[in-house]
């Protein structure tokens, strides 16, 4: 048996008998005026089979993570029905994304252009955003995310360290397959004893890939991916 217990923009979230949880990935999609936006917040449309394709590469690399031995909340994937089984995980705050940056692009350049190169290289630099849609994603320290008691120093410091070791598993992977990570983004929980875990998909629209010095569409990324 599954209960639903939240319904949010991209996966459904079901409790089941076992304790654990049923992520359901959907079709839709972030954007805008029937055009894909993965830096968007609002549902703008919906591509058939989208959900089975962001499934597959978060099992993926999901599968990858656990031969690393780092932790996290992924069980299994059904890909026959788009579901995802994981451990239960507390979130911080009401959701909080980390974000692991290899290259100035993005909002990281738009901040701080002043100072550096569009595209310089960056050394895996971890900032971290609240998620609230109507504020604007804000930035938030690691001093102010103790400060709010949203989480403690040392749960911070090691989410620092999985982001960077997580996106230099990632980084590697793609470059073996042609592709350059620029950036990527993550999101984190905990369990009944305080231990920081990965949590929620690692998907094309979380991260921002390049190949020959070129942006790579999240769509096709993803046929570049699987072909």
């Amino acid at each position: 048996m599954k209960k639903l217990v939240y319904t949010g923009k991209t996966k459904n979230v079901f409790a089941l008998d076992n304790g654990n949880y049923l992520l359901a990935f959907k079709d839709d999609c972030t954007g805008a005026d029937g055009v894909f936006d993965p830096g968007m917040n609002t549902i703008g449309l919906t591509i058939e089979g989208v959900g089975n394709i962001n499934l597959r590469m978060t099992q993926y690399y999901f599968d990858k993570i656990n031969e690393a031995g780092i932790p996290n909340h992924f069980v299994a994937a059904n890909l026959d029905d788009t579901t995802m089984e994981v451990k239960p995980a507390k979130t911080f705050g009401k959701g909080l994304e980390v974000i692991c940056r290899r290259k100035a692009v993005g909002s990281f350049y738009r901040r701080y252009s002043d100072y550096i190169e569009e595209a310089a290289d960056l050394p895996y630099y971890v900032e971290t955003t609240f998620k609230d849609d109507a504020k604007g994603d804000p930035l938030v320290t690691k001093d102010g995310l103790i400060v709010l008691g949203i989480m403690s120093g040392e749960q911070y410091d090691a989410i620092v360290k999985l982001t960077q070791k997580i996106t230099k598993l990632v980084a590697d992977d793609m470059a073996a397959k042609g592709l350059d990570l620029y950036d990527i983004k993550f999101e984190f929980g905990y369990d009944a004893n305080g231990d920081v875990m990965l949590i929620d998909e690692i998907a094309s629209g979380n991260m921002r890939v390049y190949k020959d010095g070129v942006y790579i569409q999240p769509l096709e990324l993803n046929e570049l991916f699987f072909a």
